[in-house]
């Protein structure tokens, strides 16, 4: 079912035109990475893009809410019932430590081999220099360590860096 139909079928809370055309832009992009060209990609590496504008989307969603404080309860209540915001992973960025986290991926410590957290959790200075711009496996984020990020983000494997990060 797609987006827009399944949203239709009950009415939204007010504020939801203020923002339908930027979750729009969202979905198509993210229908667009699902159907991008996979040749000379590695497997995990299909995800990537993925993941990032989920992030974006939902960053977008976080700092209508919690940092200009522009989104009632009722609209971001809705989004969250409907599958538009992802409320675990926004709930995590309230949280200390947390407030750039790419994923829920990267903190689920069942997922790697060594039962911790992924590598894009442990601040750059703290890291072996041959993993100093390795990106996570499954999100393709390099840092998303509160102190590393880059204007209050994650740093993706496509940001460009800066001689300062």
């Amino acid at each position: 079912m797609s987006f827009r139909r399944r949203l239709k079928r009950k009415r939204p809370p007010e504020g939801w035109d203020l923002i339908e055309e930027s979750i729009e832009d969202f979905e198509q992009q993210m229908k667009d990475a699902v159907a991008e060209e996979h040749e000379g990609k590695r497997k995990n590496e299909l995800t990537w893009r993925i993941h990032r504008i989920h992030w974006e989307k939902n960053r977008f969603i976080w700092d209508l809410r919690y940092k200009r404080k522009v989104m009632g309860d009722e609209l971001y209540d809705y989004l969250c019932r409907e599958k538009v915001a992802d409320q675990a992973l926004i709930s995590k960025w309230r949280k200390p430590g947390y407030e750039n986290l790419c994923s829920l991926l990267s903190i689920q410590k069942g997922d790697t081999n060594f039962g911790t957290a992924s590598i894009c959790r442990v601040p750059m200075a703290s890291r072996a220099p041959q993993q100093q711009l390795t990106p996570n496996v499954k999100t393709g984020c390099i840092s998303c360590v509160s102190g590393d990020g880059q204007n209050g983000g994650a740093l993706w494997w496509e940001t460009p860096l800066t001689a300062g990060v």
